[in-house]
């Protein structure tokens, strides 16, 4: 039987744009109660105003900064002043700073995707824990990516920042096994978001050059992705779940369009 949503407690970190937000309006129209997180409260509220257009009974905003411990418990503080239960956490904080080989690498690149991809990830969890443990066929939901699968020149921190996020994923399966808990990963490829133009700094035209000549993914796409992995029945995992465009074989392999 498919896990209903409706009036279910989701927590989304990152829910400002891409990913997040495209997540808050599609568990939004199945009916969930939607808790978004995001450093850009101005960017959350269009999307809570958005999730409830789409059907969300209630969509609040707060700040978060998963990048620091304290304010990642305020955060939490915020969300049990609204629920003593969560029954989906989507980790979608995260992405990439620059395209340095590691000779070039800037410490401050470094740790940003550090904190934010890794350590960010273990605050939020660690901290909503306490309102999934007693509630069987709730589900904790990472964002991967195909980096995390494959390495690439430039990409050695996030890279090693996302199988962190991997195996970090794997580990609180076994921690959290007879809870009833499920843990997975969606490990997106090629997919058209600010992913890039936040990597290359507000570079637009190089953002755009990604993407150039292909059909990638959509936040979208992604969004269906979690909310299908979220409805599957209470005994059902998705331990790990890669999703790419056609036109992307790997990550060195993309076919492109001439234009």
């Amino acid at each position: 039987m498919k896990y209903s949503l409706r009036n279910k407690w989701v927590l989304i970190t990152g829910a400002s744009s891409g990913f997040g937000a495209a997540a808050a309006r599609a568990f939004g129209a199945e009916g969930a109660k939607l808790l978004l997180g995001a450093r850009r409260v101005d960017r959350l509220q269009e999307v809570a105003t958005e999730a409830r257009s789409a059907g969300s009974p209630a969509a609040e905003v707060h700040m978060l900064d998963v990048s620091r411990t304290e304010n990642v418990e305020s955060f939490m503080t915020w969300v049990r002043s609204k629920t003593k239960s969560l029954d989906v956490l989507i980790n979608n904080a995260g992405g990439a700073q620059g395209l340095d080989h590691v000779a070039a690498g800037k410490d401050g690149d470094w740790e940003i995707m550090m904190q934010t991809n890794v350590l960010g990830l273990l605050r939020v969890t660690r901290a909503a824990i306490p309102l999934m443990r007693e509630n069987p066929g709730s589900t904790i939901i990472n964002i991967g990516s195909v980096a995390g699968h494959e390495a690439y020149e430039g990409g050695a921190v996030y890279c090693a920042a996302k199988a962190g996020e991997l195996q970090i994923t794997r580990a609180l399966r076994f921690e959290l096994n007879g809870t009833g808990v499920r843990v997975g990963s969606l490990d997106p490829g090629l997919a058209e978001t600010e992913f890039s133009l936040v990597r290359f700094k507000g570079d637009a035209p190089r953002a755009k050059q990604v993407y150039a000549g292909t059909n990638p993914l959509t936040a979208e796409d992604i969004a269906e992705t979690l909310v299908w992995m979220a409805t599957r029945p209470p005994h059902v995992n998705i331990d790990d779940l890669i999703i790419k465009p056609v036109d992307q074989a790997a990550v060195h392999r993309v076919f492109r369009r001439k234009t």
